[in-house]
This record gives C-alpha cells, structure tokens and sequence, in this order.
C-alpha cells in the first residue's frame, strides 16, 4: 500500500505554529508521509526560527493532503506566481485541501473556495469574501473536501479534526491523549467576543498597518483567479 502524502506549503514570513501545530498531530497519521516544502526547497525564516531541508514544491508529483498554513508573509505569497503555480497544481489533485489561519487566504486566491464555506483568522476573515468564499464563523470549517482552521492555534483543532477523517475517531482521541492536548488557558479571552474592549482596541491598532496592503493584495489575487 503506497503512504499516504501529507504537503505543508511553506514560504516566507509564515507563522511557525500555523504550521508545526498539525506538524505535530498529523505525522502521526497511520501509513503517511509528511512533507514540508517551498519553493527551490528554500530555508524559510519564521519569526526567529528557520525550517531547513525542505523539499522543492515542483518536485513533488502530487499529494493526497495539501495545507497551506497562514502568516504575514501570505500577503505576499498570494500574488507569488511561482508558488501559486504549485498551489492549484498540488491542490488540483489532492483528496483534501487544507489551511490554517490565513493561508485560507492563499486557497482562495488559487480558486479553491468559491463558493465553499470558509474561515480564518477573525482579524482577517473578511478577506475571503472576494474570492467567493462563504465567510464563516467557526474554528474548523469543513465543505466538502476543503478544511479550513482559524487563528493559529486552531491548527491543532483543525488537525485532529482530518486525523479523524483520515484515521477515526479512536486512533485521533489517542494522539489528542498522547500529546495531552487538553486546553486550559489563564484567561478565557482569545476570541474578539470575549476579549476586554482595551485589549481589542490594542491588538487591532498593532494589526492597523497591515491592513491596507493585504485587502489591496486580496482583491488583486482575486482579479487574478478570474482572469485566470
């Protein structure tokens, strides 16, 4: 029985838990191989840390899960021809299509959510809507054969979620036990609902910067796809 191919989509300016969180769950997956690349099998920064060895995007034939996990750097990975290109192609093959925070984002620019339900991070979600994207509200979104996870941390949901999917229930409840994934955080604030109104203010002000460039990026990407 061949493995079971597991590509995490990596690029410059990703956000490291985006990505080693279902890392961490998903390598367990029974018979599977997991794959982290990018484009020439680049090293890729992440906020102080570098993943290295990677393999080449375009060397890889084709995958049964693609995940695209989310970052500042999607901004300008979205309208990255080269590592678009290896997106739709990976993604048009793949049994499922994957993301975490706002790498939902760079599905949508490579045309995998029109029409499909989808999330992201909250601070972003609204992005998905020029790409067709039925924004929704939810830490893991599944339409079909497209999962999405929200902010960050739920990439680990997310990724417990396909292991169930992919490996049932029992054997995903053993690798939540494994890894003692039982969350109890100090403050019960990690959502904008529940967040006090300074805090929000705050975060929002620190996102403010980035808001300009990535809509303008978004809508490009999304004029993009429809003339592609």
């Amino acid at each position: 029985m061949s493995q079971f191919l597991i590509v995490f989509a990596l690029y410059p300016g990703v956000t490291h838990l985006d990505f080693t969180g279902p890392h961490q769950v998903l390598v367990r997956t029974p018979n599977s191989k997991v794959i982290a690349a990018s484009i020439g099998g680049q090293d890729i920064d992440a906020e102080g840390l570098t993943f290295a060895n990677l393999t080449d995007l375009a060397a890889i034939e084709r995958c049964d899960v693609l995940c695209v996990p989310g970052g500042f750097g999607t901004t300008d990975a979205m309208l990255d021809e080269a590592f678009m290109a290896q997106i739709r192609r990976l993604g048009a093959g793949a049994t499922y299509i994957t993301s975490v925070c706002t790498g939902s984002l760079i599905l949508g620019a490579a045309g995998f959510l029109t029409g499909r339900r989808a999330t992201s991070h909250w601070a972003w979600k609204d992005l998905l809507t020029p790409f067709g994207a039925i924004v929704t509200d939810g830490r893991v979104v599944r339409d079909g054969n497209v999962f999405t996870g929200g902010g960050v941390t739920a990439g680990i949901d997310f990724a417990l979620t396909l292991l169930t999917e992919l490996a049932g229930q029992d054997y995903a409840e053993g690798v939540q036990l494994g890894l003692e994934y039982a969350p109890a955080p100090p403050f019960e604030r990690g959502r904008p609902e529940l967040a006090r109104p300074e805090v929000l203010a705050d975060v929002k002000a620190r996102l403010a910067s980035a808001i300009a460039p990535r809509t303008e990026a978004a809508e490009r990407a999304a004029s993009l796809a429809v003339r592609d």
